[in-house]
This record gives C-alpha cells, sequence and structure tokens, in this order.
C-alpha cells in the first residue's frame, strides 16, 4: 500500500511519499513514489503517486517520454505547457492513455488498476498550485478550505492535519505536520514502510527548497516519533477523567425489574 501527502501553504508546498510496495506480508520492495520535473528559474513541478505499479509507472515513463518526442514544441510537455492548470490537464490526459493501454485487464478486474495522483508545484508566471488527480484523469485542486491532499492509507495520518493545519504555517512547522501524520500512519498500518520522501517547496523559487530521503535510523524522525507519544500521553493524562461511579457512591440503577415482595403480592 502508498501513503502520499501534499500540503499547500501561504509559503508553498510540502510533498511526502512513502516507498513501500507489497504484495504480501514476504514480499516487500522498495519503489520511489515521488517524481520531479525541473527547470530551475522556470518550474518545479512534483508527481506522488499511488496505487497499481504497473499504471503509475506507465503514467511517468510516458510523460518523459514527450520531454522528447514534444521538444519541437508540437505536442504538451511538461516543460512546455504555460501553467500549472494546463499541466495537471496533461497529466491527467495521460492517466487515461495509460489506463487505455491495459483496457481489456481493467475491465475484467477494474479494482486491481486503480491509481490516483498528488501533483503540485509552480510555472513561472503562475501561482503554487496542487492537485489531486482521480484515475478517470479528472481533478480537483487545493484550496485555504482544503489545502492538502492525501492518497492511499490516508485515515490514520487525517486526523493531526484536519486540526492543526492552517494557510499562514511556517515550511519548518508543516514538514513536522506532516511527519507526524506519517509516524501516525507507520504505527496503525504495516503496509505503509520507510523510508520516507520529502520535499520542500518555497513558493517564487522555481526550484526545491530541500529534498531528503528519511531512513529508519533518521534521529529527527525518531525523536519526532517519541515526543509525540510522550506528547499524546501527557494531554490524555491532563484531561479531566469520566466521572464514573466509585464503589463507596449509591448504587447503580438497574434495568431489570425486581421480583415483588411478599406484601405487594397479597
Amino acid at each position: 500500500m502508498t501513503y502520499c501527502v501534499g500540503l499547500r501553504l501561504d509559503r508553498g508546498i510540502v510533498f511526502a511519499s512513502d516507498t513501500r510496495t507489497n504484495a504480501g506480508v514476504d514480499n516487500v520492495s522498495v519503489f520511489k513514489k515521488m517524481h520531479i520535473w525541473e527547470r530551475k528559474g522556470e518550474r518545479l513541478l512534483v508527481l506522488l503517486s499511488a496505487g497499481n505499479l504497473s499504471v503509475t509507472q506507465s503514467v511517468v515513463s510516458l510523460l518523459n517520454e514527450r520531454l522528447h518526442v514534444a521538444a519541437d514544441g508540437s505536442e504538451p510537455s511538461l516543460m512546455t505547457v504555460e501553467t500549472m492548470f494546463q499541466a495537471a490537464r496533461l497529466v491527467g490526459q495521460t492517466v487515461r492513455e495509460a489506463l487505455v493501454d491495459q483496457d481489456e485487464a481493467a475491465k475484467e478486474n477494474p479494482g486491481l488498476f486503480s491509481a490516483s495522483f498528488i501533483f503540485g508545484g509552480q510555472i513561472e508566471g503562475d501561482i503554487h498550485r496542487l492537485f489531486l488527480i482521480y484515475q478517470e484523469g479528472n481533478f480537483i485542486e487545493a484550496t485555504k478550505d482544503t489545502p492538502y491532499f492525501q492518497i492511499g492509507e490516508h485515515k490514520y495520518g487525517k486526523p493531526i492535519l484536519d486540526r492543526v493545519t492552517v494557510a499562514p504555517m511556517r515550511m519548518g512547522e508543516a514538514a513536522k505536520l506532516v511527519l507526524i501524520s506519517f509516524d501516525s500512519t507507520l504505527r496503525s498500518n504495516l503496509s505503509v514502510g520507510l523510508p520516507i520522501d520529502l520535499l520542500i517547496y518555497r513558493k517564487d523559487t522555481l526550484t526545491i527548497g530541500e529534498q531528503r530521503r528519511i531512513e529508519a535510523e533518521d534521529p529527527y524522525f525518531r525523536k519526532l516519533s517519541h515526543a509525540w507519544s510522550e506528547a499524546l500521553r501527557d494531554a490524555f493524562a491532563r484531561i479531566d477523567e469520566y466521572e464514573a461511579l466509585d464503589a463507596g457512591g449509591p448504587p447503580p440503577i438497574s434495568l431489570v425489574p425486581s421480583k415483588p415482595s411478599a406484601k405487594e403480592e397479597a
């Protein structure tokens, strides 16, 4: 399985993806799910992928092929489109094309060929933008009301994002938030695993701000995981306890009717 997050803020975008791909508990592999196209000073585009590996790899391969086929500008590519919206449309069209190549198999087993993508970045002259692209090729864009997208095994990492995300966050805060979301997911789902690929993009720079792979022994991630567990325990202890009846209180109310006494029967 997979877990990927894209978080769009006033200051930029944070991208993160795990790298685990498995076909059973005894067949676990590592595949990169973060794909980057960069021309410094002009554009930075990032694609996160989840779902059927043959579909997602086909999409990335087709996008890369178009960079060379469309070098003369006769056809659009990620390096020639002029806006992020046009780039998202191109990715969506490519997703549909990849699925057509596997049409017969997909019709027989549609659940096996599902795929979804988070796509974002910035092109010179446009603002930084983030999109969620479905396997049908259609997409939606992140807004201030919905500033982040998740794909894959997202349910365990969603609560912290819902409670904490605010658009004016600093990028360091946002990276911490995303990694806590990953820590929660890793603890609750064995199909998501380290390493984690993390990329921080600061708006209007048109280049990668920071990119790193977080391994199992990463000092910061280990410290963050421990600190988050301790903070949760401390917060739990500070919340007022439920006022349950103790042994010295009145007897509990019985919902079972009592047997009438002999006097009542008389």
